[in-house]
């Protein structure tokens, strides 16, 4: 299953809703990406299962401090 490494957001269940106000279920899949992110602090790169939103955020501050928020060891 699709699930984030960090955060570990995964489907969530939804429902289409048709012009006749009929509701059938649905699954709502979060965008996960594989990507190998460089970490600076350790010298070596890192394979994580991350959501786009994730990537923005290591962006700005960084993959160790991402990590140190969300409770996660990198080692």
């Amino acid at each position: 299953m699709a699930r984030s490494d960090f955060t570990g957001k995964r489907r969530m269940r939804a429902r289409n809703v048709s012009h006749s106000n009929i509701k059938t279920p649905r699954w709502q899949h979060v965008n996960v990406q594989r990507r190998r992110l460089w970490v600076a602090e350790l010298g070596r790169y890192v394979t994580l299962k991350l959501t786009t939103s994730d990537l923005r955020t290591i962006d700005k501050i960084g993959v160790l401090e991402y990590a140190k928020r969300h409770g996660v060891k990198i080692a």
